[in-house]
Order: C-alpha cells, then sequence, then structure tokens
C-alpha cells in the first residue's frame, strides 16, 4: 500500500461523481454559450470526469510512482546510460523564451533558441572531431538513417550504384540491420572473434565492392572498445566505402576519443543518453549526426548558419541542392537540445572526460564484484558497461536470467538490459554509469548475491518473483502478440464506493 492508496486504483472517470471539483474555478458569465456562433457549440457537454482537488492531486501522483524512475532508484539500463539527469537542465529547458517560442517564429525573434543551436552544434563537433553536425533526428535510431541516408546520397552522387551491402558486426547496436534495411541496403552480419572484437578475417572476406558502409558500435554492446577499429577503418576506406559508428555508448569514450579523428565518416549522438534526459526518460529524444568532409554536402536541412554580422538564421529551402532534406519537423527536439546544452556547459572539457573516466570505473567496479556470482564472458576490462551471464546458475538452480530481472524489483533496482547481446547465452547488460554512489553500487550487489544464494536455496522464491510491485509476473508474450487496449469499468469489490 501507498500513501495514496491501492496502488492500482480505478481510473479518474471512475472516481468522478456529479458536482464535485468545480468550486474553486471562476465560474465563466451566465451568457458564455450565447457568444459563440451556434455551429460552434457542442450539443452536450464534454464527458470530463469530477473529482474534488485532493483526490485529483493523489491519483496522478500514484500514477507517477507506478513505474520505476532514475529520480527513485538506480537503472542500470545497458546500452541505455540512464544516468541521473540535474535538475537544472529541466530549469534551462523550461525558460519561457526556449519552452514558449513558436516552432514557426521568425528567425529575427528567434535569434536566442538558433544562437544555442549553433553553439550546441560547435560543441558536438569539438566532441565528436567531425567538420559539421545538424541536430534535426529526433531519435538515435533517426539519426542512423539520417547518416546511412547520406551515405547513400554519396554513392549516388558519384555513380557507384553497385554498392549495396552494410556491413554490421554482431556486436553493433540492435537497431542497425534495421537502419540500413530501411535505407535499401542488404545487412551483411560480421561475427565476433574470441575476444569480443571483431572478426577481423570474416570482416575482409565480406568487404568489396558491394560495400556501401560498415555500421560499428565502440564501445560495443558487449562493453568493450574495439582495439582493431584503425585496421577496420583502413579497409573499409580503402574498398571504397564509408564507415558510420553508432554513439549510443558515447560516454564512455568522452574526451577521451573523438570518432571523426579515428577515421569515422559519420556518426549519430544520443545527447538524451549521454548529455541527460535519460533515454526512456518519459519524452522525446534527440540524435544529432556529426560528418566528415565526404558527407559534408548531404547534410538534412535546414541548418542553422550564422551570419557574418553575428545573427543567426535557418537554411532556405533550396538553397542547398544536394542536401538529404528534412528529417523532422522544424529544428528537431529543441527540449532535449536544451539540456544537452546544459549539460555540456556545465561539464567542459575536463568534467565531460570525467564523466566517462568515473563510467568505465563504475563499471569495471561492479563487474569485479559480480565475477563471483555470474559468468563473465570477456575477461579484459569493459568500458561503461559489461556483459554478465546466467548461463551456469540456470544449468545449476533453473533459475535464468529473466527471473533474477524480476527478483531485483523487490529489492528496488530496474532490472539490467537482459537477454541482450544476442550473442551471449542468458546475457545481463549492466551499465551503472558514472551518477551512482559506491553505496549504491554495493547495495546492488548486496542484492544480486541474496538472488543467487534464493536461487540454490529457494529457487521458487525468484522465480515466482516480483513479490512487491504493483502487478505480479505478466505473460510478456501473450501481451506482446495479443495486447488487450481496451478499458472496461469495474465491477463488483474493485467498484469505488457511492456517495
Amino acid at each position: 500500500m501507498s500513501v495514496t492508496g491501492n496502488p492500482l486504483q480505478p481510473t479518474v472517470f471512475e472516481l468522478s461523481h456529479p458536482g464535485r471539483g468545480g468550486g474553486k474555478i471562476p465560474h465563466p458569465p451566465k451568457d458564455a454559450l450565447e457568444r459563440l456562433p451556434a455551429g460552434s457549440r457542442r450539443a452536450a457537454p464534454p464527458a470530463l470526469p469530477e473529482v474534488n482537488e485532493p483526490e485529483l492531486v493523489r491519483h496522478y501522483v500514484n500514477l507517477s510512482q507506478l513505474n520505476h524512475a532514475v529520480d527513485t532508484g538506480f537503472y542500470p539500463l545497458g546500452s541505455c546510460t540512464m544516468k541521473w539527469n540535474p535538475k537544472i537542465n529541466e530549469w534551462a529547458a523550461r525558460l519561457p523564451g526556449f519552452a514558449d517560442l513558436h516552432p514557426l517564429a521568425p528567425d529575427e525573434v528567434a535569434q536566442g533558441t538558433l544562437r544555442l543551436l549553433w553553439e550546441l552544434e560547435q560543441a558536438l563537433r569539438e566532441i565528436s572531431g567531425m567538420e559539421a553536425v545538424t541536430l534535426q533526428p529526433a531519435a538515435g535510431a533517426q539519426g542512423e538513417l539520417t547518416g546511412i541516408l547520406m551515405v547513400r546520397a554519396y554513392h549516388r552522387a558519384r555513380g557507384d550504384t553497385g554498392r549495396t551491402e552494410v556491413l554490421v558486426p554482431d556486436s553493433a547496436h540492435g537497431t542497425n540491420p534495421a537502419t540500413a534495411t530501411m535505407a535499401g541496403f542488404r545487412t551483411v552480419s560480421i561475427p565476433p572473434a574470441a575476444d569480443g572484437g571483431v572478426d577481423v578475417a570474416a570482416f575482409r572476406a565480406a568487404l568489396g565492392p558491394r560495400t556501401a558502409a560498415i555500421m560499428i558500435t565502440n564501445p560495443s554492446t558487449l562493453g568493450l572498445f574495439e582495439t582493431r577499429i584503425g585496421e577496420l577503418l583502413e579497409a573499409v576506406h580503402a574498398a571504397g566505402a564509408l564507415a558510420y559508428m553508432d554513439g549510443a555508448n558515447l560516454n564512455a569514450v568522452l574526451g577521451r576519443v573523438k570518432p571523426g579523428e579515428v577515421g569515422f565518416d559519420v556518426m549519430h549522438f544520443n545527447v538524451h543518453k549521454t548529455f541527460s534526459t535519460p533515454h526512456g526518460g518519459g519524452g522525446p529524444g534527440a540524435g544529432p549526426v556529426g560528418v566528415g568532409e565526404r558527407l559534408l554536402p548531404y547534410l538534412p536541412s535546414p541548418r542553422v548558419l550564422r551570419a557574418a554580422d553575428g545573427s543567426f538564421r535557418l537554411e532556405r529551402p533550396g538553397e542547398r541542392p544536394t542536401s538529404i532534406g528534412r528529417l523532422r519537423s522544424f529544428v528537431g527536439n529543441v527540449g532535449v537540445l536544451v539540456r544537452a546544452y546544459a549539460y555540456i556547459a556545465d561539464h567542459g572539457a575536463e568534467g565531460l572526460r570525467e564523466v566517462s573516466d568515473d563510467a568505465v570505473l563504475a563499471a569495471n567496479y561492479l563487474k569485479a564484484r559480480l565475477a563471483g556470482l555470474l559468468d563473465i564472458p570477456y575477461e579484459r576490462a569493459c568500458m561503461h558497461e559489461f556483459v554478465a551471464s546466467a548461463a551456469s546458475l540456470k544449468r545449476a538452480t533453473g533459475v535464468r536470467t529473466l527471473d533474477i530481472a524480476k527478483r531485483l524489483i523487490d529489492f528496488g533496482f530496474h532490472p539490467p538490459t537482459v537477454y541482450f547481446p544476442l550473442t551471449v547465452e542468458e546475457a545481463m547488460l549492466i551499465e551503472p554509469t558514472e551518477t551512482e554512489s559506491l553505496e549504491t553500487l554495493d547495495a546492488f550487489v548486496a542484492a544480486m548475491e541474496r538472488i543467487v544464494a534464493e536461487a540454490h536455496d529457494d529457487p521458487a522464491m525468484v522465480t515466482s518473483a516480483p513479490h512487491t510491485a504493483p502487478v505480479r509476473r505478466l505473460d510478456e508474450a501473450s501481451a506482446a502478440r495479443q495486447p488487450n487496449l481496451r478499458w472496461r469499468p469495474m465491477t463488483g469489490r474493485e467498484t469505488p464506493c457511492p456517495d
């Protein structure tokens, strides 16, 4: 039970009773309806719920507490970088000059926002080592599509239409194959080597005149930095192809590696991961894309331009004919971009380096602490995340990775990413980020120690978890395949008491 009642409360419509809730709102003039044209009036009043203010507040506060959130607990969701979101970034995003600006406002009255966007582009250029950046894509997946569409435009402009394949290592981010397919390419999977890196022999065998690009996540979804990246990119360019870097894991290398200087031609940033606004934070994301010299002409439009007099403007339609065009309405998800700007400005260059150092340290600490409890497939030092496996525990006790994830909910922790990457049996991808204290990490380890002990002594405790969540374990396969999206009124004992 929460302080606001049973977690699974009736809907606000079921709480409604006629005559409640309207006393403190100024009533309209008696002739308000008569002032409206007859054709604009409703035939019947809107079916809005009627509740008093305490009921309303408690109802929505209760709803806000049903899901785990980064504001309420540890969120070690591998590949998603669920770091703490500093509240000053929220303050900045809510400033009226940003939040209330109409998206169609003329450049003359949008100078503050345009300047912020331009300066954010310059900061991302410096961080990535790229030539230019577009802020337009609405999320990482759309950033991937933006990059691959520019790759396609580059090859077509050169008349190199036989390049129909994109190489994607098995350790890359899961959306990469879908992105290549959406852009009309055939995906060629590259298996991992024994050390978790790309199998160079398999890579060279797949590389050829049909290769348009390689899409590689570095550090990979195994939490490992690709030590042979120079050799791979040299071979890609020698074959006439381009190199795309998925920047989902950029949090591990901020201030330490500049992908543009390494040799990548294009990359996207998940600014909603790396620079606050946590992934899945209840709102939109943002996936800016940086490019090298080869792809500069194909950047989406409009770009933010700085005039000789220091003012800012958006590109005009048709001003850059080589552009792949618009990927999203207006100039992107500006609220997320404001948060990213605030985060980068607050940390500065040295602070961003410290972010990566602390994230890598935290991941290696957890990896070392959990090594005696779970299988650790790759022994070499990880970056910001690492892969653990419950394969041995499952064979010994029948307890699966999914069971461990559900049991962690009872300890107040969000489960890590499970069954990904697909190349590791009973995988668990754990990313602590740089924002969690040592005490939180130790508490997570203590919970894992207890769960593993329960798996041996009382496996039913684990396989039937969670025990304290608002709902028990769901049939996830049926929920995905046969979702029940219809609301039905409560009946019997569930019905709220009448007046």
